[in-house]
């Protein structure tokens, strides 16, 4: 049986973080009053502090790095593309003139 991962709004996290902060309850305790675990509070926690109010991008949503990445990577793909059927097309034009 597979486990379905729950998912969870980025409001749900930075209140969730901010309950966390300033409700004088150990993470735990919020995290079980939550319904989750106590280790997604930690990470949004660091995520939080690490990237501020870029933290949790959402769904298909990508820090402005990974998206350069992303791109960079498709733009490579199709110049590879375009290379191979250079390639071929120089090994049908030579084959025809044989």
């Amino acid at each position: 049986m597979q486990k379905v991962q729950k998912t969870y709004t980025t409001e749900f996290k930075r209140e969730a973080v901010r309950l966390a902060q300033t409700s004088g309850k150990p993470i735990a305790q919020v995290a079980r009053e939550l319904g989750m675990s106590d280790t997604s509070i930690h990470q949004w926690r660091k995520e939080l502090a690490e990237h501020g109010s870029q933290a949790f991008p959402g769904s298909g949503h990508q820090t402005a790095q990974e998206e350069e990445v992303r791109r960079l990577k498709r733009e490579l793909e199709m110049v590879k593309q375009e290379r191979d059927i250079g390639n071929m097309a120089v090994g049908i034009f030579s084959r025809e003139k044989q």
